[in-house]
Order: C-alpha cells, then structure tokens, then sequence
C-alpha cells in the first residue's frame, strides 16, 4: 500500500469518534479522538522520516542539489 493512501485509510478510520464527539457531544470518544491525534502524530512523524531518508539516499556525491 502506497503512503499516501495508509495515510488516508487512518485519517477515515477515526470518522465515527470524531462524529461521535463533535456531534454526539459524547466524552468518551473526545478521549479517543485525542489518542487518534497521537497515532497521526506518529504516522505523520514515520513518514517524514521516510521522506528525509530518501532525500538523502538520492543525493549524488559532488552533487549542487
């Protein structure tokens, strides 16, 4: 699976608590919604790390870039 679609499969999998919390005004899932922000933090942070490695891999020695 591509990055960029893990990334929105986990962004769509945290829907029903946000709606639950947002709308239903229901406490529990507020708890969730805040642990989902966490995992995003970390996916997010993976990927960028990602990225950076790449970067770095596709540097050519010599290289103005």
């Amino acid at each position: 699976m591509d990055r960029h679609q893990e990334l929105i499969d986990l962004i769509n999998s945290f829907k029903p608590d946000f709606d639950k919390f947002f709308i239903k005004h229901n406490k529990s899932a507020g708890t969730r919604v805040r642990k989902n922000m966490s995992i995003l933090k970390k996916k997010i942070q993976e990927i960028r790390d990602e990225v950076q490695k790449i970067k770095l891999d596709m540097k050519v020695p010599g290289s103005t870039e």
